[in-house]
């Protein structure tokens, strides 16, 4: 598969969906600012340190379930909030409560901005399915099913493994590798035969830990080597020059 610079032996790819396939990781990260920014204000007055949109979005909630990010971030400012209920209104101070309000203003956010995609990304899926590898989408979104057909690219994937499909399958979240591992099981393949394809630092250490067959970094935002610290076997900032490498 050296014309889509992936090494021999690849059967399946494995893709993550905000940052990768589609234009939103900026637009969850102003989401999570606003969400925290808001939160620490009422908390701390004035005085609040605000939610850094590149440094604590990357460190601590990309890449990973909605509850998950709240929990990380909360545990490096030394606050711990009661869990709360998945039903929890947004305006509840819990980690499900603040889950929810992010929820609630990404929706928001993609409604007033839209989705777009990474084109180089499409043509890449494309060409890979082109040359008879299976794909997948794999992501912590519980929104992913719509964020893919409101850009059209449903169709593109064999498996989607996302936010709905880790709870009702009850899969931890990236940096765990189980729900690139599930994807990779349904299209059936053994870990060893898939690529993985991310912009995440979680999911960097997914794509480690599970032992996938090539870790693919996606560097949109200029962490080049931290991505490669957490276990990229090689970083470009657009998929459209894995084709170049070959």
């Amino acid at each position: 598969m050296t014309e889509l610079g992936l090494p021999d032996g690849i059967q399946a790819c494995l893709f993550d969906l905000d940052g990768v396939i589609t234009k939103t990781a900026v637009v969850h990260a102003a989401a999570w600012k606003q969400t925290f920014d808001d939160f620490l204000h009422r908390r701390d007055g004035d005085s609040f340190r605000p939610f850094d949109e590149v440094a604590d979005y990357d460190e601590y909630v990309d890449g990973r379930p909605r509850a998950d990010g709240v929990r990380t971030f909360l545990e490096s400012r030394d606050i711990h909030l009661p869990e709360g209920d998945s039903g929890d209104p947004p305006e509840r101070e819990t980690v499900q409560g603040l889950g929810n309000r992010k929820n609630e203003l990404v929706l928001e956010l993609i409604r007033t901005r839209g989705v777009d995609a990474y084109d180089g990304t499409i043509r890449y899926v494309e060409a890979v399915r082109a040359a008879g590898l299976r794909t997948a989408v794999v992501s912590s979104s519980t929104n992913c099913r719509d964020i893919l057909r409101s850009i059209g690219a449903e169709q593109l994937f064999d498996v989607r493994i996302d936010g709905v499909v880790a709870a009702e399958r009850q899969l931890p979240g990236k940096p765990h590798p189980d729900t690139f591992l599930a994807a990779a099981r349904d299209l059936g393949v053994e870990a060893k035969a898939a690529a993985v394809f991310e912009d995440a630092l979680a999911g960097m250490d997914a794509g480690r830990s599970g032992r996938f067959g090539y870790v693919v970094g996606v560097d949109r935002v200029g962490q080049a080597e931290a991505l490669r610290a957490h276990g990229a076997d090689v970083v470009v900032t657009d998929l459209a020059e894995l084709g170049e490498r070959s």
